[in-house]
């Protein structure tokens, strides 16, 4: 049958109205490299830092004081804090290049380094990039193994007296541990772990409230701790050697404390494209790096306060396991669902970045390659994949297996952030942004900016050598059960 001109126009208008809505369909649903439209905001980008930020790190931050003093210990924490922020900022301009707004998206911390400096520099930053984040998820095995033995301690003293022997091993409770993670682990990306990160937040302020709490009771009730300008005392607290050491140990510890820039590209790959990612990280980087300081400054300095130079590494466990005994439980308990979810947040880029090697280098492999929608009760549907759960599952088993044979807090913690600090939140980002901003050599900001990366890579080098120490000395006098 023939088609008349005005019918012609409205099958034409029609069916261009129907492809207008199937093209605004898939705008709504992909990004603009085609990938899956991104939910993030500045309040779940600000909740994955906090998450990522307050860890295990405030709890060594009262020791680290200790043995820096009342005037180098607040200092180089807040000289840290600037530090970190600052080149945070350098960081989050580098996400899109080579333009910070309109160019390409990096998906990863090493994709940027690639796309801003290439070469050797992108696989030196892929080793110390995945050194750093596996180190942590260690240390986060035996930081949540150490607070639930101390509940279990506690229990056994309030039931059976304060000079019962209530031996604990930390091995249970890194298994339990373990178990956990690995149904974790199959979260299948880091967009998917929004709430996860809000609830580790919360737990994050909530233990590191009840510890301030304690801490200003301690001092209220007449704290007789001995402290000094200059922290721990040669000849009386420590050797002149071990003096040395320590200091170095507590840089480790506070840099540490700080680490976050390993996963920051990743965080700020979860949010909307509008406003521009950059300006929504920095805010959110500043209002983490702020809130974190002030909690880790008053866990510090109140710490210091209230234990003086005999301060423990262990934060919560300095008030021992005497009334009120439920309110350092429930601490304990927290710092524990804190670091559950704060372990996810550093393993899911080591999780990405080893499937998308295996999918590129094995692309017709079904094992490596296939995923099957199932449906799961209060989670609906959800995409399985057998390699997923044996190399995930596998990853925490090891990691696992590594925090049983060096069960050691504060060498462990201090080692990790030594060796991470320079490389990841300093060294990277400023030459990426020397790259992406065509600073000149030997102009007044290139010149700064290299003083700021060496100053900090002396830190690191004695950080590292400090924790090395600590950890050699801890070896030697490991003993399986803490009593």
């Amino acid at each position: 049958m023939a088609i008349g001109p005005e019918q012609g126009k409205a099958a034409y208008m029609e069916e261009a109205a129907a492809l207008e809505i199937t093209t605004d369909s898939r705008n709504d649903l992909l990004d603009d490299d085609g990938r899956a439209k991104r939910k993030g905001t500045f309040v779940t980008a600000s909740a994955h830092i906090i998450t990522a930020v307050i860890g295990s790190g405030v709890l060594s931050l009262a020791w680290a004081i200790a043995q820096l003093g009342w005037v180098a210990g607040p200092a180089v924490l807040l000289a840290f804090s600037l530090i970190t922020w600052f080149c945070s900022s350098l960081l989050a301009d580098c996400y899109r290049s080579p333009d910070p707004i309109h160019g390409k998206r990096n998906y990863s911390y090493m994709s940027a380094v690639r796309s801003n400096l290439g070469g050797i520099k992108f696989k030196l930053c892929g080793l110390a990039q995945y050194v750093n984040l596996v180190g942590v998820t260690i240390g986060y095995t035996i930081t949540t193994a150490i607070s639930m033995a101390a509940v279990k301690r506690s229990n056994c003293f309030h039931r059976h007296g304060h000079h019962a022997a209530c031996k604990v091993s930390n091995t249970t409770y890194m298994i339990a541990y373990a178990c956990i993670q690995i149904v974790l682990s199959q979260i299948p990306n880091f967009h998917k772990l929004s709430w996860l990160s809000l609830v580790a937040a919360v737990m994050s302020f909530a233990y590191s409230s009840i510890g301030l709490g304690l801490a200003i009771a301690k001092i209220a009730g007449g704290s007789t701790a001995r402290t000094s300008l200059t922290g721990v005392t040669v000849g009386v607290d420590v050797t002149g050697s071990e003096k040395v050491w320590r200091t170095f140990q507590a840089l480790g510890d506070i840099a540490f404390a700080y680490s976050f820039s390993n996963v920051l590209i990743e965080i700020q790959d979860t949010l909307k494209s509008s406003p521009p990612e950059n300006q929504v990280m920095k805010r959110a980087t500043f209002v983490g790096v702020t809130t974190t300081t002030i909690f880790y400054m008053l866990c510090g300095v109140l710490g210091y306060a209230a234990f003086g130079n005999q301060a423990p590494g262990n934060f919560l466990t300095g008030f021992g396991f005497y009334d009120p005994f439920w309110l350092v439980d429930i601490g304990n308990i927290f710092i524990a669902i804190h670091l559950i979810g704060a372990y996810q947040v550093f393993c899911q880029p080591i999780f990405q970045f080893v499937e998308n090697l295996s999918k590129s280098r094995w692309p017709e492999n079904s094992f490596v390659t296939s995923e099957r929608i199932i449906k799961l009760p209060l989670v609906g549907n959800y995409p399985f994949s057998f390699f997923r759960l044996v190399w995930r599952s596998s990853y925490v088993i090891v990691t696992a297996v590594v925090a049983m044979i060096f069960p050691f807090f504060n060498d462990f913690l201090g080692l990790i952030g030594a060796l991470a600090f320079w490389p990841l939140t300093v060294f990277f980002p400023v030459e990426m942004y020397i790259k992406q901003a065509n600073i000149k050599r030997w102009s007044k900001t290139w010149i700064w900016l290299q003083i700021l990366s060496m100053a900090c890579l002396m830190v690191s080098i004695a950080a590292a050598c400090g924790s090395v120490q600590g950890l050699i000395h801890a070896l030697a006098g490991y003993k399986p059960f803490k009593s």
